[in-house]
């Protein structure tokens, strides 16, 4: 957690207005987080905080590259990352028809604000649902000894033998 400190950013005696901050994240980023899909990368975080009377506006814009595991071969390639998010963050308790995802809420005592949890879901929420390191067997990410290797370990039988014939029986069932 001690690495998440450097995410944080206090705000109890900013004047109004815009205020820049930009944050580096690493493998050392990742690895406070137990359960995250990315567990390396280098990107750069810039983050714009605008401070009113009422409510800090946060705009991020995240930049970078992040290491991940193809589904296919199971090689590692690099993802590219470009992220641009904004967040509200009102002073007050929450009114529950008030609940929204862009909305955060303080209390008058809180002086500071850890971004670390935001960056991450930001960061993680760019991820593509499916990884493929690209066209399978046709760049020079894929790993085709890999791919022929879970080919062979898969079970299947090839595709010119003929099933079992007691499964004829049943195709001609209707």
């Amino acid at each position: 957690m001690k690495t998440l400190k450097a995410y944080s950013i206090s705000f109890k005696g900013l004047k109004l207005g815009k205020h820049h901050y930009e944050f580096e994240i690493t493998d050392a980023f990742f690895n406070e987080f137990e359960y995250s899909l990315v567990k390396k990368g280098k990107l750069d975080c810039k983050v714009e905080l605008e401070k009113q009377e009422t409510m800090l506006l946060l705009g991020f814009t995240i930049n970078g590259v992040a290491d991940r595991s193809c589904d296919h071969c199971l090689a590692e390639f690099p993802e590219t990352v470009a992220v641009a998010e904004r967040q509200i963050v009102k002073f007050g308790e929450a009114e529950p028809e008030e609940e929204d995802d862009e909305i955060m809420y303080l209390t008058r005592n809180d002086f500071e604000l850890d971004l670390s949890r935001l960056i991450y879901e930001y960061i993680n929420l760019a991820m593509p649902l499916t990884s493929v390191c690209g066209n399978i067997g046709n760049t020079p990410f894929c790993d085709q000894e890999m791919l022929d290797k879970l080919k062979k370990l898969s079970g299947r039988e090839e595709e010119n033998i003929d099933p079992d014939p007691r499964w004829n029986v049943l195709k001609n069932i209707k």
